[in-house]
């Protein structure tokens, strides 16, 4: 007979499937370049789990782009004995872990899960793509979004993969509805369809934006987006009717689920998500003060009514200036903790509260048109002036949707690229030459270095001059050697900040959980300590080493996923980099000739919360981690099973069970109580009353994906096959017998904290880092220099030297790594300078003539967390008090300075200290500086 959940397909099942897996690939290939030629906004494209995605590119022989594809002449590979074959053909398209569950289980009108993110959670595919693996796969649901465009200066297009979702509130009766909506749409279309749920005539209506549930403006009926307007992901929306008697009578939700969905919620729904932590209430709005700018471009869409500065007026600091955190406005913490280092940094302050009309660049075609920097100006005063009042920065991240598009959505971004393109930008918006003329940069040439250098300054602030080059910009002095003739090639080039590679460890810790095939012991988690650039081979090697694998036993690896085996690691030439750290790995300890026996694969359930799956139909859900091991050779029954399971159980025996039946088992055999019997011997009684059929699990057939389930008698016979799976029903009697915690309590491969302890092994010195950054290198492969002597492309040795150094240093520690198959994030903690980073022995210039090149520390941008997501907060410093604080968005709160030296420091700022008067008060400032320090950099440098 043919046992379901086999996880092969019969020659005659797999004729009746509609193409080859190599035709599939082929079709979806030529749909997907098709849809690629004719990109317009408006085109529907579908959100589709990436684990199933990559089940059916593995099946279609395709690279899923995580591991190199090392093929064998006979197109499979042995693994500790056991041939691995071909992937699978995958199951239906399963999208439910994508949508939000409501309480009873049950998708709630197509929201997705946030934050989930692509190439992790999911990938995009046309729409086209999506009917045709629809039409072969079957499943769901579908999650259609639509292509939109963004940006003023450089449009992209992107898929809107999360509506602008917006919490309508009926001031007749203050019932409160859900309006997921595209953030393209206009206010027009809002109108509409706000009227049209509600039964309403629109000359009746008001709507109101109504962040933090108070009144900002009203929106009035136009054509503009509501990205324009700054509504935020969900916030508060009020609905004001003239007369009453118009009542809602229904909901509506579009087919294509990019439109308007209203859904009744319950009025004490929590209608705010935010990634840093509560919400505050300040009752701030923003505005650029843009009617103060008669005649220009500058003016906002959104004008609200509070709290405005404009460019022309001066402002003076409030009490507690400096003070007021930013909200975060759903996984905006990246973009807070970048504003809250710029806002703090002194010769920005002095020149924002200032009047700075006059510097404002509007025709400059590099730059926004003056608007991000009155926005960004706009918020530092408001920040400034606001005493310990949280602001929402509504205004100036919508300048940041339209002109940096990477930027927009809900997702998390990096703070870094935003501090770059924030740099830059107000570096446009305000460069005081108009009209930049056109020099050509020269090659030293054998001219002295200090002559080739200020000319090079020069000729850059001829075309660039701002107070951004004026406080951030340095001078690099740049050398390339050619192998082949040696011609020797000097330039000077500005830069912004410091980009600091993290010297990484080049092994990696695992924590891989084995379990015994044969039922010999309990479970146990082993930590292994391998190389990051290992494989699978690496793995089970030191594994075997670990857990003293015996001679005649082998390792199957499997990664475990909701309850499952998603997939076996079978291939030994894999890489570590597939696996990651938030994964579970388990190993299973089998006999060497385990590729000869039936596998058995044991899934468990239990009485629980009802799913939509069938696996988890009724009453029941799995849990704990799938067991595996093999049956006997030659024919088996479903009593060799039951025999099969009690042995790989018995481990998790309870011994207060046992010793119960211990005293039956004695009183029917005439035996004193008291007197203890050999536990083996109840265990051989549970066996022969499975055998006799009285006492045994309930068992059910299943396959790979649970969509077929069917029950396991003693009697049904299993032929000859490579593995089948059963699903163990675990009752009351089972939770008795057996201990479940050693199947729950399943570790990560790495767990990493949300503050990673300062450890004094793994720290190492900011100058190690910075000398790793001047070391002479060659260029990559990518960066071939075109040598002017050999009139070839060679791949030239560079190296950087420090020139000029700037007002204020930006720092930035490249803590994220990315790869083809791997993207990881360091937590090395950096032993960073706080009073004195000396840079004077790096600096080759000989005419810097009395600056310093001391700096103090003032302000830094922490990341906390993995990839994917984490969270940003900034250490920042208020010079005047000399005192640091903690900005974690809306919450700001004191620290000290032995507080701010973390492995979380993401991008350091300093700025200079100018020496004191006279060579012998100089002297003493830096050795007074110098000692500050020394004792904290010691074990370090």
């Amino acid at each position: 007979m043919t046992i379901p959940g086999s996880g092969y397909l019969m020659d005659n099942e797999a004729s009746c499937l509609p193409c080859t897996p190599e035709e599939e690939k082929r079709i979806i290939e030529e749909l997907t370049k098709e849809a690629e030629s004719k990109l317009k906004e408006g085109n529907l494209y579908y959100v589709i789990s990436n684990r199933w995605f990559m089940d059916w590119q593995r099946y279609s022989g395709q690279d899923t782009g995580d591991c190199p594809m090392d093929e064998h002449p006979s197109g499979s590979q042995l693994s500790n004995g056991f041939r691995s074959k071909k992937a699978d053909r995958p199951g239906q398209i399963d999208n439910t872990l994508l949508v939000k569950s409501g309480s009873d289980g049950k998708v709630n009108d197509l929201e997705l899960v946030r934050p989930l993110e692509e190439g992790r959670d999911y990938v995009l595919i046309a729409q086209e793509v999506w009917k045709k693996l629809h039409d072969w796969y079957k499943g769901g649901p579908a999650l259609p979004r639509r292509l939109i465009s963004q940006g003023v200066l450089h449009k992209n297009f992107t898929v809107e993969v999360y509506l602008l979702c917006l919490y309508l509130i009926d001031s007749r009766d203050n019932s409160q509805s859900v309006i997921r909506i595209s953030r393209k749409a206009s206010v027009r279309e809002l109108y509409d369809r706000v009227c049209s749920f509600h039964k309403l005539e629109q000359k009746k209506v008001h709507i109101w934006d109504y962040f933090n549930k108070r009144k900002h403006s009203l929106l009035a009926i136009s054509n503009n987006t509501l990205e324009e307007m700054n509504l935020q992901m969900d916030q508060h929306m009020l609905l004001e009717v003239q007369h009453s008697g118009f009542l809602s009578s229904g909901f509506g939700m579009d087919s294509t689920g990019n439109e308007l969905a209203l859904v009744p919620i319950e009025p004490s729904r929590s209608p705010v998500t935010i990634a840093g932590g509560p919400t505050l209430s300040n009752g701030n709005s923003t505005g650029f003060g843009s009617s103060l700018l008669q005649g220009n471009n500058l003016s906002s869409v959104l004008m609200d009514v509070d709290d405005v500065y404009g460019p022309l007026s001066t402002v003076t600091k409030g009490d507690r200036g400096g003070l007021a955190g930013l909200q975060n406005l759903g996984n905006t913490c990246f973009m807070n903790s970048a504003i809250q280092c710029l806002v703090h940094t002194p010769p920005l302050v002095d020149y924002f509260l200032q009047d700075y009309i006059e510097e404002i660049n509007m025709q400059n075609p590099l730059g926004m048109h003056g608007e991000l920097a009155v926005a960004f100006g706009d918020l530092l005063r408001r920040l400034w002036s606001s005493g310990r009042t949280p602001i929402t920065p509504r205004a100036f991240k919508g300048k940041l949707a339209r002109f940096a598009p990477q930027f927009s959505g809900y997702n998390q971004h990096d703070s870094q690229e935003l501090l770059a393109f924030l740099l830059d930008g107000l570096h446009e918006d305000l460069n005081r030459v108009k009209h930049k003329p056109y020099l050509e940069t020269k090659d030293a040439n054998g001219h002295p270095d200090e002559e080739v250098a200020n000319e090079c300054w020069e000729y850059h602030k001829a075309r660039n001059d701002s107070i951004i080059v004026d406080i951030c910009q340095g001078q690099y002095k740049s050398t390339l050697v050619c192998p082949v003739c040696s011609k020797v090639s000097v330039t000077f080039d500005p830069f912004m900040y410091l980009s600091l590679l993290l010297p990484s460890s080049v092994t990696r810790s695992m924590t891989i959980t084995v379990f015994y095939g044969d039922g010999s012991a309990l479970p146990m988690p082993f930590t292994v300590t391998l190389l990051k650039h290992g494989c699978y081979k690496d793995l089970t090697q030191a594994l075997s080493n670990a857990c003293c694998l015996k001679s005649d036993e082998s390792i199957l690896l499997a990664e475990v996923y909701d309850h499952r085996i998603y997939r076996y690691l079978e291939k030994p030439s894999d890489p570590l980099s597939m696996i990651k750290d938030d994964e579970y790995i388990v190993a299973y300890r089998l006999p060497k000739n385990h590729n000869e026996l039936t596998r058995l694969e044991i899934v468990h359930r239990s009485k629980g919360k009802a799913t939509s799956d069938m696996i988890n139909s009724g009453d029941w859900r799995l849990f704990g981690t799938p067991l595996v091991t093999f049956l006997g050779e030659g024919p088996q029954t479903g009593t060799d099973v039951q025999i099969t399971i009690h042995k790989v159980l018995a481990p998790l025996q309870r011994k207060s069970y046992f010793s119960l039946t211990h005293t039956h088992a004695n009183k029917d055999n005439g035996t004193a109580p008291g007197i203890d019997v050999d536990q083996s011997n109840s265990y051989n009684m549970e066996l022969e009353k499975t055998s006799n059929g009285g006492l045994s699990y309930q068992l059910s057939l299943t396959d790979e994906k649970g969509l077929s389930y069917n029950p396991l008698g003693n009697d049904s016979l299993i032929g000859t096959v490579e593995s089948i799976r059963v699903v163990l029903d675990w009752s009351d009697r089972e939770h008795d017998m057996y201990d479940t915690s050693f199947l729950e309590d399943l570790p990560e491969v790495y767990k990493s904290g949300f503050t990673v302890k300062k450890t004094r092994q793994e720290a190492i010195s900011l100058f190690s880092c910075l000398e790793a950054f001047l070391k002479e290198e060659p260029l990559g492969p990518d960066d071939m220099w075109y040598c002017p002597t050999c009139k070839e492309h060679r791949q030239a040795s560079k190296k950087l030297d420090l020139w000029r150094l700037p007002e204020v240093l930006v720092v930035h520690l490249k803590r994220f790594s990315y790869s083809r198959y791997l993207k990881n994030k360091l937590d090395t903690l950096v032993n960073f300078p706080i009073h004195n980073l000396d840079l004077s022995k790096y600096v080759k210039s000989k005419g810097a003539g009395p600056q310093s090149h001391a700096y103090e520390l003032y302000a830094i941008s922490n990341h906390y967390g993995g990839l994917g997501g984490g969270h940003y907060s900034a250490y920042a410093k208020l010079i005047d008090e000399d005192r640091w604080y903690h900005f974690d968005d809306s919450h700001v709160s004191p620290v000290t300075e032995d507080e701010i030296r973390t492995s979380a420091a993401y991008v350091l700022f300093y700025r200079r200290l100018e020496p004191k008067l006279g060579a012998e008060g100089s002297s003493k400032f830096h050795l007074q500086a110098t000692e500050v320090d020394a004792k904290s950099m010691h074990n370090s440098t």
